[in-house]
């Protein structure tokens, strides 16, 4: 009986197990979603600075799975810097670099869909420029190295391939990459399908570059007027020189005016399509393969679109947009608004806030800008803050308070009594008398000395862009400084001999001598604040306040020094 019971129990439970398991197995198909790929549309877009955008258009039917697998040949794991699966209504999160199923050679992509499975979805990568690279022999010839399908776990009824880049002219490509356009039917699961294409460009539609840093200061003043500049720091990873790059403004930027990382106006700069913003910024001097160069583009922005306030109040709304229609990647990037003096901020999201005794400044740090990035980050950034108009009255109250008390000290101390001058009675020395060859060589020697500081400062420039061997530099360098060593005595001498001649001629050394003192020290300070502002001591907008301003002085400092050597010109004829 006993015996009995057991077989009992024992064929009860397997014919539950064996019950199960096909439950177990609709339940996992169920997780996984009983579907089919219908269409994968595979679109290959070259970005302006050489990076790729890989956006695949997927379509099933049937159930679709919670969790949905694709992948690429395990080579391009390096260069794939982000990646995006959205629909028109929403976006999915994305594990990178996961098993593939377990099979080896393939770099794995999830995709959850955590609000419900889409039947229509997009998944975009941007990929490295380091896959596209040029001929040497002729570098309009370019090689792009990139998957020709991607991998999925199931098959694919049919997969368009298309590689989206403007003014190029098809060379050459890997199966099945015959032409800019290509397809596969029945395309089967885990292909391992990596490509190339050889294409050539005429135009300057792609730029072998890295977008290092871009840099954005909005500035409003008291008067709701909004002055922006963009600082760029771009790498030339191309084997041709770069003489000339595209940036995207804000739409209706106007009052543009372009300068290099000395300050220098970029004359040739010009729009190329304004109702986009597409700019084009032509540099002074190239910048040669693995060179990198700064430079910045100042422009304004209509107050009545970007600035808007609560009617009856105080309160301002300033929003722009998060770089829209960049077509580059752009590895970091910041946003600060510095507000008028007296503004206070009243609500802020994500920005890092800098608060002085009498101005707000916010700033927001961004990475990976892309036109992937931006497909599902359209949303403004906006800043209120709280603003008196009666603060525009701060500034010039505080100038006719300084003017008052110059005013009353330099009154006071006219007013002050004189104290009676005591007459000298040292004996006159008599003047020594000044030849014409002795003005003739100072003239020659400081118009010498002038021209080698120049060559110096030339010679400086080209070792530091390794224009010149570091051997050579310094043999150059120790030949000119021995002249002007040489020179410098000479000047010397010249200028003792007219001190002593008294009259006009002490006078014009004692003004050559000030102008030459305000030189030295319009330099130094030129060194002070280019240093403080590579620390970031320094802000941009004050940076370039200063750097105008010791210019203008250095400039005023140089006119002084010509006009006397004018004179002294005049004299000796």
């Amino acid at each position: 009986m006993k015996k009995t019971a057991l077989a009992l129990t024992a064929t009860i439970i397997i014919v539950i197990i064996l019950i199960s398991i096909p439950l177990s197995i609709r339940t996992v198909e169920a997780s996984n979603g009983d579907y089919s790929i219908e269409f994968v549309n595979h679109a290959i877009k070259i970005l302006y600075n050489g990076y790729v955008l890989i956006n695949d258009t997927i379509t099933i039917s049937g159930q679709g799975p919670n969790v949905f697998f694709m992948g690429f040949p395990i080579k391009y794991q390096p260069y794939i810097l982000q990646a995006l699966a959205y629909n028109e209504s929403d976006s999915f999160p994305v594990s990178l670099n996961v098993s593939f199923e377990g099979r080896i050679g393939f770099y794995g992509v999830r995709i959850n869909f955590t609000h419900g499975t889409a039947q229509t979805f997009n998944v975009g990568f941007i990929v490295s420029n380091i896959l596209l690279s040029q001929n040497p022999e002729n570098t309009s010839y370019y090689l792009l190295d990139f998957p020709a399908f991607p991998s999925f776990t199931k098959p694919v009824a049919t997969c368009n391939g298309s590689i989206v880049l403007e003014g190029a002219t098809y060379v050459n490509g890997s199966q099945p990459v015959t032409g800019f356009n290509y397809q596969q039917y029945n395309l089967t699961a885990f292909t391992l399908s990596p490509g190339y294409v050889i294409f050539q460009l005429t135009d300057s539609s792609v730029q072998l570059m890295a977008v290092k840093e871009l840099n954005r200061e909005i500035i409003v003043n008291e008067i709701g007027e909004i002055a922006v500049s963009d600082g760029y720091y771009v790498t030339n990873t191309g084997l041709s020189e770069l003489s000339a790059v595209e940036v995207i403004l804000p739409l209706n930027a106007s009052v543009l005016r372009t300068t290099d990382q000395f300050g220098r106006t970029l004359s040739d700069s010009s729009f190329i399509d304004e109702k986009i913003g597409r700019y084009n910024v032509s540099f002074a001097l190239p910048v040669e393969t693995n060179g990198s160069a700064w430079f910045f583009v100042q422009y304004s922005l209509p107050s009545q679109i970007y600035l808007s306030a609560q009617g009856g109040t105080n309160l301002f709304n300033l929003t722009l947009l998060q770089f829209l229609n960049v077509s580059y990647y752009v590895e970091q990037a910041s946003i600060a608004f510095v507000l008028p003096e007296g503004a206070r901020i009243s609500t802020y999201t994500n920005f890092n806030i800098a608060k002085g005794p009498f101005q707000e400044s916010l700033t927001i740090n961004l990475a990976d800008i892309s036109p992937l990035s931006l497909i599902v980050s359209t949303t403004a950034l906006q800043v209120a803050y709280e603003y008196n108009p009666l603060w525009l009255a701060f500034r010039p109250t505080l100038w006719m308070w300084a003017i008052a008390i110059v005013g009353c000290s330099v009154f006071g101390i006219w007013k002050r009594p004189k104290i009676p001058e005591r007459i000298s009675t040292m004996p006159v020395a008599i003047s020594a008398k000044l030849r014409l060859e002795d003005i003739k060589s100072f003239i020659s020697a400081y118009d010498e000395k002038r021209k080698i500081t120049l060559e110096i400062e030339s010679l400086e420039s080209r070792a530091q862009r390794g224009k010149i061997p570091r051997r050579r530099y310094k043999v150059q360098r120790k030949i000119l400084e021995t002249r002007l060593n040489s020179l410098s005595r000479t000047i010397n001498e010249s200028e003792e001999k007219m001190r002593a001649a008294g009259g006009q001629y002490a006078e014009l050394v004692r003004q050559l001598e000030i102008a030459e003192n305000e030189i030295d020290e319009v330099e130094a300070n030129i060194k002070s604040i280019e240093a403080r502002h590579s620390r970031g001591d320094l802000l941009l907008e004050a940076y370039r306040k200063f750097l105008t301003d010791y210019q203008r002085r250095r400039e005023k400092a140089n006119t002084t020094i010509d006009g006397i050597l004018l004179r002294l010109r005049e004299e000796s004829r």
